[in-house]
Parts: C-alpha cells; sequence; structure tokens
C-alpha cells in the first residue's frame, strides 16, 4: 500500500469513534458519507451500487430499524439490527458509529465487538477488527453460544452461524487478510470446531484450506477437504462447497467459472478468488493475477473473495517493467 494513503485511511476510521456523545447516533444515517475507505491498492471505496428495488427494500427496513432503535437505545438488539441495516445500504462508516456508541453503553455485550470488526474488515481497517473481534471471544470464553438471525435471509430462512461461530471466523479472515496464514488457519478451526451445520462447516473448511496452502502445506490441506462430499445439505455457502470439491479433486476450474459468471457479483468474486488461489498456490501466477484482476474491476468490493484478491495483489511483488 502507499504510504500517501495511510493518513487518509486514518482519518477516515478516525471519524468512526471519535466524538461520540450521549446524543443518539442518528446523523450519519440522515448524510451518508460517500466515501467509506481507501483499498489496500489505494482506490476510493464508495457503497456498491444496489438496484432500485433493492435499494428501497433496504431503505424501508433501515427506516423500521432506526425507529426501533430511538424507541429503545437500551436495547442492543434493536441497536445492532440499526447497524446491520446501514451497513447493507452500503453506510459501513455509519454502522461502525452506531456500535461505537452501543460499546461506550453496553461494554460487555461481545455482539457489538463482533458487528464493529466485521465492518472495520469491510473498510479495510485489519487492526482495528482484530482488536474487537479478539475481545469478542474473550467476552464469549464462558458464555453459551447462541445462533445470529440472519439480516439476508437464506432461501430456506433458516440462520446458518452463531455468535461464536461469526466471531472465529472472522477473525480468521482477518488473520488472512494480513498475510498471517498461520493464526488464520488456527482462527478458522476453532470455527470449524464449532459449526452445527453443512454451511458453516464447509466455511470454515474453505479458509483452513486456502490458509494451510498458502504456508505450502498442501498434505495437511487435502485432510481438511477430505470429509466434504457431493451430497452435503449446504443450504447458502455454495460457493464455499463446490471450492472444496474443486480443492479436492473433484470439481474443474473452469467449470467453477464458468458457472460463476452466470451468478451474481457476490458469487462471482467468492468462486473467482477461490479458483485464483488455488492457481497462485500451484504456481501458475498469470492465471491467478488475471483472476484477481478481473475480480478487482468489479463492484462488490465489500465481498471477502474481493478484499482477499486486493490483499494478495497488494502483497504480492509487481513487475516494473525496468531491467536490473
Amino acid at each position: 500500500m502507499s504510504r500517501a494513503v495511510v493518513p487518509l485511511i486514518v482519518a477516515l476510521t478516525a471519524t468512526c469513534t471519535a466524538e461520540q456523545s450521549s446524543d443518539l447516533p442518528l446523523a450519519a444515517a440522515n448524510d451518508p458519507l460517500p466515501v467509506q475507505g481507501i483499498s489496500l491498492l489505494g482506490d476510493t471505496l464508495r457503497p456498491p451500487p444496489l438496484d432500485s428495488a433493492t435499494r428501497q427494500d433496504r431503505q424501508r427496513r433501515l427506516a423500521a430499524a432506526r425507529e426501533a432503535f430511538e424507541r429503545h437505545p437500551e436495547n442492543v438488539d434493536s441497536l445492532i439490527w440499526y447497524g446491520r441495516r446501514l451497513a447493507y445500504l452500503g453506510r459501513y462508516r455509519a454502522a461502525i458509529d452506531v456500535y461505537s456508541w452501543g460499546i461506550e453503553r453496553f461494554p460487555t455485550d461481545a455482539r457489538l465487538f463482533r458487528h464493529r470488526g466485521h465492518r472495520y474488515i469491510t473498510i479495510r481497517d485489519f487492526a482495528r477488527a482484530m482488536e474487537d473481534l479478539l475481545r469478542a471471544t474473550q467476552l464469549t470464553v464462558d458464555a453459551p453460544d447462541r445462533v445470529e438471525p440472519d439480516g439476508l435471509p437464506n432461501a430456506r430462512g433458516i440462520p446458518t452461524s452463531t455468535l461464536k461461530t461469526n466471531i472465529w471466523y472472522h477473525l480468521g479472515l482477518t488473520h488472512y487478510l494480513r498475510g498471517d496464514f498461520r493464526r488464520a488457519a488456527s482462527a478458522y478451526s476453532e470455527c470449524l470446531r464449532r459449526a452445527t451445520n453443512p454451511d458453516m462447516e464447509v466455511a470454515a473448511r474453505y479458509w483452513i484450506t486456502l490458509s494451510l496452502r498458502q504456508l505450502g502445506e498442501e498434505a495437511r490441506a487435502a485432510e481438511v477437504v477430505r470429509p466434504v462430499t457431493h451430497d452435503m445439505d449446504v443450504i447458502e455457502n455454495h460457493a464455499y462447497h463446490q471450492l472444496l470439491l474443486m480443492y479436492k479433486g473433484e470439481v474443474a476450474p473452469d467449470a467453477l467459472l464458468d458457472t460463476a459468471q452466470d451468478g451474481d457479483a457476490l458469487a462471482s468474486a467468492t468462486t473467482g478468488y477461490g479458483v485464483a488461489a488455488w492457481y497462485l498456490t500451484t504456481g501458475e501466477m498469470d492465471r491467478a493475477m488475471s483472476l484477481m484482476r478481473r475480480i478487482l474491476d468489479g463492484p462488490q468490493w465489500p465481498a471477502f473473495g474481493f478484499i482477499a484478491a486486493e490483499a494478495d495483489v497488494a502483497r504480492l511483488p509487481v513487475e516494473d517493467g525496468t531491467d536490473d
């Protein structure tokens, strides 16, 4: 990352936590700032585009969430949903403001750190994300797990994640994006240990596999994918499931890419990065970089596959075209 970009990242992030007052954090929702952050490659990050129907639906849900929060600001559930609804409209910094306001008042509620950590990942502030997610692990160490409701429900309307699996999932992702693949594999192993359904299982196994392959530990990665089968009852994490079958040698990379091109941009970023990571760890650098650049030309910069591609491109050496 260019050093010139760092002060701007700091300035943008500082607005998320500075000058917290006793007033309800409503101003940011009224006047959303267009710039949400700066990418690891120095690009300006603005709210991703939404079609008209989706935007209207999410604005309606945000209005209801805000009204509920204004009526009961002491209710952490209302506060969390207000922040989540802001984020679904691409207002990630406003969501962080809401969670920060809540953390000042409810400093032992791990859910606030879990959600703020997630959105720090979105705006590329991995250091703050790691602080929040580590704090969330501490606050939940002796607490029973709980199912987390979905803000964007799957086709069956069945939530597939819990508070603890989400904490460990996002902590693992933070380590991965920072290039600390050993800690990423460890965190995702904790996520896998707590997984209660095939969706969280394939999500955790996917990132463990990528982390181990980034470390050059192909034999261990092969053991991680061994239990994955075609007939697993996956509800929503189909891309991770198919990518694991690819890493197992049962699905061709090109077949996955063809399918992803027919899907939405989020699925394309997820599948595209999974295939790119395969090429990266098999030494096919040109194919890996071509796929990653294609992902980075797309609109879904909040997607984890997009951020991972961005992190890899920022981390890898760049040919400057000059002679030694």
